[in-house]
């Protein structure tokens, strides 16, 4: 199996294996206990919210959730006034600003996938917006909507699930979602970094272990969602080197035929969201079923629904229809992408010669 698919998923860091199996093994006590082995376990989950932290804005602290969608969740829902956010947002972000009640307001994107930061009406309370987009790979202008947002004396919420480690996050924020299986760490584990001087009320009742957030936390996930953040730190520069030629062996071979979907130049390009006229999607995929790709977000596989990101860049739903996801990064080889890339080319010249 060739694996194609980081931004669902991301393939687990041996390193971060390690630092998980003491805890697995033998270390089990209670990291909220205060006997020695609870202490022992609460500093290694300690050890992790530093690593974690290390790649984030000074003057704020990190809580562990049981990943991206919890923080999201308790983020927008522990907000006052109106929310404005983008078109092309997760599911996580759309789904509960809807379930709110509150007032919404939805910022279009042009056909790149770029949000142009507009004037704010009073009454906002937080705004919230993706660094890096999850099918189309586009980099919003993060640190221009936070200046705007603090204008009007409203909130900045930043999903940076896909873009933490890879790209800078601006000072200017005062919410950041992250997620540990997204940056070759493990899965159930996430984190919302608050800025100092906000209080959100309670998403989780039933003992307030994170100062905020009820619940036992898991040493074994902390500590290798802590690695995983340190991986992101100390291999930063060889990672994005990587990503970058591998997107440029890509373009390269897939040829005039494939249309690129969303911004070429602000984009993280470990993200190659590509179109072919006419191309049956789900035929692909039986066709090459030893090759892991996405059709859209993993979220929405599966409704029947075309992508509303695709659907917000302009394309219709032909386009979106005939347009898949490919994702890489650390661990895959030049070879894997070529092969890859020659059998998809194959078996989509098939369907149209």
């Amino acid at each position: 199996m060739i694996y194609l698919d980081y931004q669902a998923t991301t393939p687990l860091a041996p390193e971060a294996l390690k630092a998980m199996l003491p805890w697995l093994e033998q270390g089990h006590a209670n990291p909220h206990s205060p006997h020695r082995a609870g202490r022992q376990a609460r500093a290694a989950v300690e050890v992790a919210r530093d690593q974690v932290a290390a790649l984030l804005p000074q003057g704020g602290r990190v809580v562990f959730t049981s990943g991206a969608t919890e923080a999201l969740n308790w983020a927008i829902k522990g907000a006052s006034g109106g929310i404005v956010t983008t078109a092309i947002e997760h599911a996580a972000v759309l789904d509960t600003a809807h379930a709110t009640g509150r007032d919404l307001t939805i910022l279009p994107v042009d056909d790149e996938g770029l949000v142009a930061p507009a004037s704010l009406a009073p009454g906002v309370g937080l705004v919230a917006a993706m660094l890096v987009n999850n099918e189309i790979g586009t980099v919003q202008p993060i640190a221009a909507l936070a200046e705007e947002t603090h204008r009007v004396g409203a909130r900045m919420l930043c999903d940076a699930v896909q873009g933490y480690g890879r790209i800078a996050i601006p000072d200017g924020v005062d919410l950041v979602a992250l997620s540990a299986h997204k940056i070759h760490g493990p899965k159930g584990i996430g984190a919302l970094w608050i800025r100092d001087g906000i209080t959100l009320p309670p998403l989780l009742h039933g003992g307030d272990q994170e100062g905020g957030r009820s619940g036992t936390l898991s040493p074994a996930l902390c500590a290798g969602f802590g690695v995983a953040a340190k991986l992101m730190a100390t291999r930063g520069e060889e990672d994005m080197a990587h990503v970058e030629r591998l997107w440029a062996v890509a373009i390269a071979q897939l040829g005039p035929d494939w249309t690129i979907n969303g911004s070429t130049e602000r984009r993280y390009r470990g993200n190659l969201n590509v179109r072919r006229e006419g191309l049956d999607v789900a035929r692909l995929m039986s066709d090459c079923r030893d090759i892991a790709f996405s059709a859209g977000s993993a979220c929405a596989s599966g409704s029947g629904r075309t992508s509303h990101v695709l659907r917000a860049l302009g394309l219709g739903d032909a386009q979106a229809r005939s347009s898949i996801r490919l994702g890489f990064g650390r661990y895959t080889t030049e070879a894997d992408l070529t092969a890859a890339i020659a059998r998809l080319d194959a078996a989509a010249r098939a369907q149209r010669p």
